[in-house]
């Protein structure tokens, strides 16, 4: 008994010495997805995941910073050149989901009619403000969406009538009133209460962010972070992606 006893306090040593804290970087968007599978990674491992999120361009810039980190989730292409230089391990990216851009406003608010091009624009025009991630902060909606006005020619009337987001959640500026319509990842409007997804902006011109993960070359524990990495691209978060606006990345 005495002996069995001991192997248990052994075995309960290892497991605590072997339990990493794991600091992982996510765009925005994807941050739900992260955060729901979180629990029972830390359940079944006994690793702590210590979650930060930020726009892509910010977290872009801080790595580029010497920020140290254990894993991150960006667009493939700011991976790609975190790999070039050196910050990710070579060969472990992997691409994990897709989201689009959708419309939302206040919750008991009449939904306006995005079902063609023409109808959102017109969508735009008419309301009192519109807010969406600021292109400065690197948010790649914000990007998309400020080229986009200027190829629809409406540009200087959206200019006007902005709320500029510099990260975070765009749709709470509609439970605040600042906006009447919020255009961001829906992943991103699901996550606001007092909110509604109206739906996705029209398929014509539609933009899909993809979202990478990639293992950190200074990473405290490349094992553990590999675990996570694994369990983001799995069959169990496929059912977390649907719940949360997102879909697995083709």
């Amino acid at each position: 008994m005495k002996r069995i006893a001991c192997t248990l306090v052994l075995a309960l040593a290892v497991c605590v010495a072997s339990a990493a804290e794991l600091k992982v970087l996510t765009a925005g968007a994807f941050k739900p997805v992260v955060t729901a599978l979180a629990p029972a990674f830390e359940q079944r491992t006994g690793h702590k995941l210590v979650i930060d999120n930020d726009t892509a361009g910010a977290l872009a810039k801080r790595i580029a910073g010497g920020e140290a980190f254990d894993l991150v989730i960006l667009t493939p292409a700011a991976v790609e050149q975190l790999v070039q230089a050196g910050k990710i391990v070579a060969g472990s990216p992997a691409r994990l989901a897709r989201v689009a851009i959708g419309v939302a406003v206040k919750q008991g608010a009449p939904a306006p009619d995005i079902t063609s091009v023409a109808a959102f624009q017109q969508a735009l025009l008419a309301a009192r403000a519109v807010a969406y991630i600021d292109p400065a902060a690197g948010g790649s909606s914000g990007v998309y969406l400020s080229q986009l006005f200027e190829k629809m020619g409406i540009a200087p009337q959206i200019k006007a009538k902005a709320v500029l987001v510099p990260g975070g959640l765009v749709a709470q500026r509609l439970v605040t009133g600042e906006a009447d319509i919020a255009l961001h990842q829906i992943s991103e409007i699901l996550a606001v209460p007092g909110a509604t997804l109206v739906g996705p902006i029209p398929a014509e011109i539609q933009n899909y962010t993809v979202y990478a993960g990639g293992i950190g070359s200074a990473a405290r524990d490349a094992e553990a972070a590999k675990a996570f990495l694994a369990l983001l691209g799995s069959a169990e978060a496929r059912a977390v992606l649907q719940g949360k606006g997102m879909e697995s990345a083709p």
